[in-house]
């Protein structure tokens, strides 16, 4: 990555994009894989692609409870008549299809040799051991063929995939009982600032409670990390760089919150450049501005503004994608959809991140609102609200403009 610049170019601020790709240029997927249980895999990303060990389903089956007919015997219209000649429940092969009767059938078991139409039942009136319903009905009518979902040998999930629900149910359905997966990364985390205590103590004199801690570690839990918390670090050097070579030594990446700003009690940047580098600082959007990247004796280091709202989006635009990236996903940005706007709002020189939520206007269309108050410091607009609206340098947006808007649940998942 080329330095960003920060002590050649006092004012320059990194462009948005620039930002996250530099980022994401620099996130290294772990190498580290480990295998695990199934049942255990829920949100883990895949370390190696599946390839199917088996047909699903594996033989033809029926997709209904019905009767299995051979479709010669039905062809014809107006009212038919067969006797039933065998019961095939779910999980028993049947005996090949005598012509000119049924099979009564029932929901995944193998259609049986000489059949290939099943009818349901709810069109059929069954008296004694016959059935009678009205045809016709043409070949392979409520038939499920072999392989028709999945071949044997085909690759069905690529490495790189974060494994849903559905993703371990179709790892079922091929035969696996255990996955390879990239382990999960190891988060250092520290907060600076010597107003800051832990919640339920009691307030001093301009003392503030540390959110910061609770957001971050809440974010990284949500991300399936590891985290050494190492808790709040003093407004000393020392203690900001004695912290930094702990939490490097010790994680596979480092974040902290505060002191990477220009004031004389900000110590993390000068800490950072005495153990490694600083290669990316201040980023052109807002909230969140004073954003820091860059090593620290090798390991990564992301460095958070210290305003509570600047700390969550700048995570959910950064941190997240680079830590997506390091457990090996495919895509670790989430992408944005268009809204109209139910507000007026005008971007000054940086980019704007608006926090909103969607609702339904009074003419039953999907709208985008936003928080009345968006100070960096007004956490309660993160709770309030479900995404963020993108606002272009300079742009202004009208009532009923459309918007780019991305959901929490899709930067954070």
């Amino acid at each position: 990555m080329s330095d960003c610049g920060c002590d050649s170019v006092k004012g320059y601020l990194t462009p948005y994009k620039e930002a996250l790709d530099n980022l994401l240029n620099a996130a290294v997927p772990g190498r580290q894989t480990e295998k695990v249980a199934l049942i255990e895999a829920l949100d883990r990303v895949l370390a190696g692609s599946l390839v199917s060990m088996v047909d699903v389903p594996p033989a033809d089956n029926s997709a209904m409870d019905g009767f299995a007919v051979n479709s010669a015997d039905v062809s014809g219209s107006g009212e038919i008549r067969l006797p039933v000649s065998q019961r095939i429940p779910a999980g028993v092969v049947g005996e090949p299809l005598q012509r000119g009767t049924a099979a009564r059938i029932f929901t995944g078991a193998p259609i049986p040799r000489d059949a290939d139409v099943v009818i349901m039942q709810e069109r059929v009136v069954v008296e004694n051991d016959h059935i009678v319903f009205n045809g016709p009905y043409a070949p392979n009518t409520n038939v499920r063929f072999a392989a028709e979902d999945i071949a044997l040998g085909a690759q069905i999930l690529e490495s790189g995939t974060q494994l849903r629900a559905q993703e371990l149910g179709v790892a079922a359905s091929i035969g696996y009982s255990e996955l390879d997966v990239f382990k999960r990364i190891k988060v250092g985390v520290f907060f600076t600032g010597d107003e800051l205590i832990e919640p339920g103590q009691a307030l001093g004199p301009g003392q503030i409670y540390d959110s910061n801690r609770y957001t971050i570690v809440g974010l990284l839990k949500s991300l399936g990390c590891d985290i050494v918390d190492l808790g709040i670090i003093g407004d000393t050097f020392d203690a900001t760089r004695q912290a930094l070579e702990e939490a490097s030594a010790k994680a596979d990446m480092v974040i902290t919150s505060g002191g990477v700003s220009v004031g004389e009690e900000d110590y993390v940047r000068a800490a950072v450049e005495a153990l490694g580098t600083l290669d990316m600082w201040r980023v052109k959007i807002k909230p969140g501005k004073p954003l820091a990247f860059g090593q620290v004796e090798g390991t990564p280091f992301l460095g958070l503004p210290g305003n509570p709202v600047a700390v969550f989006v700048t995570f959910c635009l950064f941190v997240s994608p680079f830590i997506k990236r390091m457990q090996g996903m495919r895509s670790p940005v989430a992408h944005s959809i268009p809204v109209k706007a139910d507000f007026t709002w005008t971007a000054g020189k940086r980019r704007e991140f608006v926090r909103a939520r969607l609702v339904q206007n009074q003419d039953g269309q999907t709208v985008a609102q936003i928080y009345h108050h968006q100070g960096s410091g007004v956490l309660a607009s993160t709770s309030w609200s479900d995404g963020l609206i993108m606002i272009p340098e300079g742009v202004s947006v009208a009532p009923g403009e459309l918007v780019d808007y991305t959901a929490f649940s899709s930067l954070l998942a």
